[in-house]
């Protein structure tokens, strides 16, 4: 399919990445594509979850379902996929039943040996691309498209644990009792990382954000050790595959969910262009860390708790509101913030009170 994609309408989520001050912020949902929508559940009646991954045409047009549903409120998509599709990559079994399990995990760091030794990410995860490529001509321009992957540290503990834990006992006994092995895997997970988000830029992401959503299991000390480095890595690598094959730049996301004691450490070394929040910290101070650690300007998206959108329409405006006079400051002006969620939006929530959340965004952090 022709990368001849329609002009850009909207770029305020890229002004703001790259630290300009915006006349309001720029606004999307983690999992803005999936079940709290009526229409997404009316696709999954009839295909399994890593079918509408794996079938560009579904997963274009599940990423286009909140695009629809709120035109003119939202200001990204992102591409319909999941985060295990690395494992996958790297020769693992994943099945969601209904959530994500792995039939044969990681038990030794001898298992590694049944990893793909070499993983081409084309041809194993290209039906991503071709998705993300048939998804910006379905936008027609109306807002840029994000593409993602998980962290490595993520990616290990589900391949070790076999899905999701409470305790990540598993995957922590072995950063404590193999560390070398450890680390080893974790770079061979960054490489094909950010391998496949050099693919999905090349096929036309705007965008891409690396969730590392069990950041927070990690001791300050320990996610500075393990995690942090491979985090490094797959900015680095990016960036430095995009420039030898002549590729602009695209900006960087990084939200490591629950590391709010190691922002300073992300500000400094991660090297990425906006640093997710979740909702447990107070905007200001997560400025104030940041400025205080980067000579750069560094974004910051979030970060309302999700549960807000439980609390009815008053609950949601207040909490909105808050955000915004947080992130804004004494200038009254947004400047180097995307707003959204302090993480995904959660099945039960009425596709009505999201609108009411993306409505109050527009409201409360338009310049004053």
């Amino acid at each position: 399919m022709s990368q001849d994609f329609p002009p850009l309408k909207n770029d305020l989520l890229l002004r703001a990445a790259r630290g300009e001050a915006t006349e309001r912020a720029p606004v999307w949902v983690m999992r803005q594509a999936g079940r709290y929508l009526p229409e997404f559940r009316k696709v999954r009646e009839s295909h399994e979850f890593f079918e509408i991954c794996r079938t560009p045409a579904l997963a274009t047009e599940v990423t286009m379902q909140p695009i629809r549903r709120y035109t003119g409120l939202l200001d990204a998509s992102i591409i319909f996929s999941d985060i295990l599709v690395i494992p996958q990559a790297m020769g693992l079994v994943v099945e969601m039943n209904p959530a994500p399990s792995f039939p044969h995990p990681l038990n030794s760091p001898e298992d590694t040996d049944r990893l793909n030794p070499h993983v081409d990410v084309n041809l194993e995860l290209g039906y991503v691309y071709e998705a993300i490529t048939m998804t910006r001509h379905a936008l027609n321009g109306e807002v840029p498209l994000i593409g993602f992957v998980g962290a490595p540290w993520t990616l290990m503990a589900y391949m070790i644990e076999g899905g999701g834990s409470k305790t990540l006992q598993k995957a922590k006994t072995w950063l404590y009792k193999y560390p070398e092995e450890s680390m080893a895997l974790l770079y061979r997970i960054a490489d094909v990382c950010a391998d496949h988000l050099v693919g999905q830029i090349k096929a036309g992401a705007q965008m891409v954000q690396v969730f590392d959503s069990w950041a927070g299991e990690l001791s300050p000390h320990d996610f500075s050790a393990f995690s942090l480095p491979s985090l490094a890595h797959i900015s680095s690598r990016v960036r430095s595959k995009l420039s030898e094959q002549g590729i602009p730049i695209v900006p960087m996301i990084l939200f490591a969910k629950g590391a709010n004691t190691s922002l300073a450490a992300q500000a400094q070394h991660a090297g990425y262009d906006v640093l997710g929040l979740d909702w447990v910290i107070e905007p200001s101070e997560a400025r104030r860390i940041v400025d205080a650690f980067s000579p750069e300007t560094i974004a910051l998206q979030g970060n309302v708790d999700p549960a807000i959108l439980y609390g009815g329409k008053a609950a949601i405006e207040r909490e909105v509101k808050h955000m915004c006079d947080s992130f804004k400051g004494t200038t009254g002006t947004p400047k180097a913030w995307i707003a959204n969620l302090g993480h995904g939006i959660t099945p039960g929530v009425d596709p009505e009170d999201m609108r009411w959340f993306l409505q109050c965004v527009h409201k409360y952090s338009t310049v004053t």
